[in-house]
């Protein structure tokens, strides 16, 4: 068992990782954007990562902060490469040829931005954005080379587990020249007799083979990864080894290091001047028997010297210090910046501490003080044929213990975790380690101490400490069948795909689709009349916009014809433009009027797109955020709509500004204290007169691997409001699902809530039953909510996400909490970027839209229905109302007659006029008002104020239990703000006050 240093300590060593870094993003707009190569290099697409091998073999590097296309394509034209491929944002890849297991992708899965310049597509995960060089002949396949002069090839060798040869060893030129010469030169020198090359850059020595390792079950066919110097031979590849030995397993004469003056010195005290106050020599310790001994590993130096590296230490707060080794068997190696001073040798550390050394033993796994109801399990295998046993990956190289790893999946809701190689924690559900082929391991296999606390130890190489929750369950999922669960149904065939989508007071649909960058023969918006749903030709009437809506905010109004205003758009005019639609007609009888707009008379002070609205409690119409235009700087402001005459309402907000471009469409509520603003994973209070800022809240968390996984566009997921219900007294509360991370678009699989105005409000995370981004939200008439549409990977945009996310979930409120999800029925319809969902007037949701431009997944123009339960076959019929007074005051007593429909337990809701768009439903509100009724006379107390409820339009639904009727619309609280006035100009009508 390995000794492991309380405090951590500094030691050199060469690593090749793969780790994406955190500062990779998504490409923020909507197109994935390639640069000109230098010539003669030219775009060869997108491609996946190869199956049986990498895509391209060659030299790599990584660069966390500095990868750019042209600085790809420079490093690999300088290895006379045929090909460069980036992937994940800071991994350049080089070869002669794509390997055959690699395949073409769509341009728009290749959506990562590169770490050096965010305009740039650098591949994404699994994803290589590929340049080619046409003056490169691809050369023929590498060898496996039968072993330099003394050495014999063994073949290709498994390394699992156990490390097949335990000593990773320097070569001269470093990973990026390794060849099988360097290698095998490199073991000899070291009096090793088994040199192993793995994933074309890393050199093993050993005297023995270690583990269950030996030759591969599938022959040469993993080691297919050419090496870093030398493409014509093979080195290894993704845990298999090209493996050698030497002469007949008999000694080799070790080799002194050769220096240009004399040999180094000792070690111990007296070798080096300079040492900080306290500082000392305390032996040549074992390294990585069963781990390293210390966690703390300091970037590389040529220039290291035994001063700098205890410097770098005391610089980091660190009280132990030591050098790993560059060759031989103990601390004789010299050290890079001073030969005369050694520096630890081959899984030797030189160790440097003030005062007295600390050496502890690891006990074992941590089986008491755990937090919670956690319970150690185990040791267990990784997953076979390469799998993972848990998805959920966090990577702690310096805190990671079993408790932190532990709570953390607790936090987000999974009842697995364990710890892996010492840093890295995992999170999953218990199933998945029979479904991912995990096995039993041996505790002993679990051998690395953990970073955080040397006292235990965290798994092992491919090996897991592993957990599991043993108390009540964090949450509880129903699985509703048959009727329960609901139905998704064809509704209607489309004429657009549509970005936007409103229920009318004319009891009308209207949708709005792209118009000038959309279909040619688009008019920009249409009209669905149900009256006509057997009849597509007269269900669906044409309209007119004169600029482009694409990606713009909708409302209806409060003014008393219930207009619609839709507002913004993509670029030029449009990002300015105001388009007012007045509803007339009915169901089954003709409308003719259409979308008045004339920018030359009627402007936003902004242009704006990707911006929300909200009507504001005098009225007036507040409009927030957005950018200029496509691809275009931020706008972080607001404006107020009417303009007054000879003034400008645009106020700048700095934390629109520093959080873009995480922060479009942002969610809007109105709250008796003021405006709550939600954008990226930040949440406030606004004054409503002002607009400062009154309350932060604590930061939205994100999901289980990124506490920091943002909510609103392009990390898109959706808001709601919770039922308010008479005397509305209660705090108000708002609920978030769904979301994705920057960088690699990992898409969230949780609902937030939290109550804005309480003293200390803290935010509840319930977790989903799957991933999902792009979410779009409905809020139903008997207080619950359906959760449909999206991906369970990606970002919102133009090809960013995929894996369609096809089944619908009901959350309902007024269950407890993690109890409150049910798995519905499933569509086979992909609704993904540019997809909607409305409240219909009888109840049932509809569903439209899908615009995602992958190449996988069509433009959808079917409109689809989603039946609740309680509009199933079997369940009682619903009532039936009239109301004579659609107009209602603030406390107003209003009277209701029941039609049809024995009211066993009456109830009655008020559902605001929603506009649906890119996850955010803009006008929402759920309310429950006072109902008593006397026979078929029923009396509802309007809701008391506008800050319960401010002024609009709301459909009133009678319930008999969980069924409700069929809606009618009513106007609350009146049009303070005279917009029913507004605008007055020439193109636009108005209904008056």
């Amino acid at each position: 068992m390995a000794l492991t240093f309380f405090n951590a300590a500094l030691s050199l060593a060469i690593v090749l990782s793969s780790f994406a870094p955190s500062t990779a993003s998504i490409l923020q707009k909507r197109a994935v954007i390639v640069a000109s190569p230098p010539s003669p290099w030219t775009y060869a697409g997108c491609w996946t990562e190869g199956t049986g091998g990498r895509a391209l073999g060659g030299p790599t590097y990584t660069s966390g902060t500095a990868m750019t296309e042209k600085s790809c394509i420079a490093f690999c034209g300088g290895k006379g490469a045929a090909y460069a491929g980036i992937e994940y944002a800071s991994e350049c890849y080089c070869g002669n040829t794509l390997d055959s297991t690699a395949a073409a992708a769509p341009a728009g899965d290749c959506n990562m931005s590169c770490s050096g310049n965010a305009t740039e597509a650098c591949g994404a995960g699994n994803r290589l954005t590929v340049f080619s060089n046409p003056n490169v002949k691809p050369a023929s396949a590498p060898v496996h080379n039968p072993g330099p002069a003394g050495w014999t090839s063994l073949g290709c060798y498994t390394d699992a587990g156990v490390r097949a040869l335990a000593n990773d060893v320097a070569t001269t030129g470093g990973a990026a020249a390794l060849t099988v010469a360097l290698c095998t030169s490199a073991c000899k020198s070291a009096n090793y007799q088994y040199a192993g090359l793995e994933y074309a850059g890393e050199c093993y020595c050993a005297n023995s083979i270690g583990g269950d390792n030996g030759p591969a079950p599938d022959g040469l066919k993993g080691c297919n990864m050419p090496c870093n110097g030398n493409a014509t031979e093979y080195c290894g590849g993704p845990n298999r080894l090209d493996m050698y030995k030497y002469g007949d397993g008999g000694a080799t004469t070790p080799t002194t290091p050769t220096t240009p003056t004399e040999p180094p010195t000792s070690t111990g005290a007296g070798s080096t001047t300079g040492l900080p106050t306290g500082w000392s020599y305390k032996g040549c310790y074992v390294d990585n028997a069963d781990g390293r001994i210390l966690n703390v590993q300091k970037p590389d130096s040529q220039t290291l010297t035994i001063e700098s590296c205890v410097a770098a230490c005391v610089a980091s707060g660190i009280t132990n210090g030591g050098v790993l080794a560059n060759a031989d068997t103990d601390c004789n190696t010299a050290c890079a910046g001073n030969n005369k001073e050694k520096c630890g040798g081959p899984n030797r550390q030189s160790i440097y501490a003030r005062g007295d050394l600390d050496v502890r033993a690891p006990t074992g796994p941590q089986t008491s003080n755990l937090p919670g109801s956690w319970t150690y399990k185990g040791c267990i295998t990784e997953g076979s044929n390469n799998r993972k046993v848990w998805k959920y990956q966090i990577t702690n190289p310096t805190t990671n213990t079993a408790t932190s790893c532990l709570n953390q999946c607790a936090q987000f809701g999974f009842m697995a975790g364990g710890m892996e190689y010492g840093q890295e924690c995992y999170c999953g559900d218990i199933d998945e380690i029979e479904s991912n082929g995990a096995t039993v391991a041996t505790e002993s296999d679990c051998n690395v101490a953990c970073s955080g606390n040397g006292d235990y130890l965290c798994g092992g190489g491919d090996r897991l400490s592993w957990y599991q929750w043993t108390g009540a369950p964090l949450y509880t999922w129903s699985y509703p069948t048959g009727n329960g669960a609901g139905s998704y149904s064809l509704l209607i065939g489309g004429v657009c795909i549509p970005l936007l989508t409103t229920p009318g007071v004319n009891g009308k649909y209207q949708f709005v689709e792209k118009f000038g960058t959309g279909e040619p023969n688009s008019t920009g918006a249409y009209e669905l009349d149900l009256a006509y749903v057997n009849d597509i030709s007269k269900a669906w009437r044409p309209m007119h916009v004169k600029t482009d809506v694409f990606c713009s905010a909708s409302l209806t109004l409060p003014d008393k014809a219930g207009r619609q205003i839709n507002i913004g758009g993509w670029s030029g005019d449009s990002l300015f433009g105001i388009r007012i639609y007045w509803p007339d007609g009915s169901p089954g009888t003709t409308s003719t009027n259409d979308w008045q707009e004339n920018g030359s008379e009627l402007k936003l002070q902004i242009g704006r797109w990707y911006p929300s609205a909200m009507t504001m409690t005098n009225g007036s119409i507040l409009v927030v955020g957005g950018e200029n235009g496509s691809n275009g700087p931020p706008q972080p402001s607001l404006e107020i709509l009417p303009k007054p005459a000879g003034g400008s309402t645009v106020i700048e907000l700095d934390f629109l500004r520093r959080t873009d471009p995480f922060n479009l469409y942002p969610f809007l509520f109105v709250v008796p204290s003021g405006i709550v603003i939600g954008y990226y994973n930040e949440m406030r209070i606004l004054d409503e007169v002002t607009f400062a800022t009154k309350k932060t809240l604590p930061n939205m968390p994100g999901n289980v691997v990124n506490p920091g996984a943002g909510r609103t566009y392009p990390l898109e997921g959706t808001a709601m409001l919770m039922p308010q219900y008479a005397p509305f007294n209660d705090p108000l509360t708002v609920l978030i699902c769904g979301g994705s991370t920057t960088g690699a678009g990992i898409a969230t699989d949780n609902c937030i809530s939290t109550q804005p105005e309480a003293a200390n409000p803290q935010w509840t995370i319930e977790r989903m039953p799957s991933q999902r981004v792009m979410t779009c939200m409905t809020a139903l008439p008997d207080g619950t909510f359906m959760i449909v549409n999206g991906a369970h990977q990606g970002v919102a945009g133009f090809g960013l996400a995929t894996s369609p996310n096809l089944n619908a979930v009901l959350y309902d409120p007024s269950k407890p909490i993690n109890q409150r999800m049910s798995v519905m029925a499933n569509t086979t319809v992909a609704r993904l970027y540019h997809s909607e969902a409305i409240l219909m007037q009888d109840g049932r949701v509809m569903v439209s839209g899908s615009d995602p431009q992958d190449g996988k997944n069509p433009e959808e123009y079917r409109v689809e229905v989603f039946t609740p339960p309680y509009r199933m076959p079997g369940t009682p019929a619903p009532p039936t109302f009239t109301v004579a007074n659609k107009d209602w005051s603030y406390g107003q007593q209003i009277t209701v007659q029941i039609t049809s429909g024995a009211l066993t337990n009456p109830r009655a809701s008020l559902m605001g006029a929603e506009s649906s768009t890119h996850g955010n439903s803009m006008g929402q509100r759920t309310l429950f008002p006072a109902i008593n009724c006397a026979g078929t006379t029923c009396t509802i107390t309007a809701p008391p104020n506008k800050y319960v409820c401010p002024m609009g339009w709301f459909q009133l639904f009678i319930l008999n239990g969980p069924t409700p009727s069929r809606s009618t619309f009513v106007r609350i609280g009146g049009d303070p703000g005279n917009l029913g006035n507004w605008p007055a100009l020439p193109d636009f009508k108005t209904p008056g006050v």
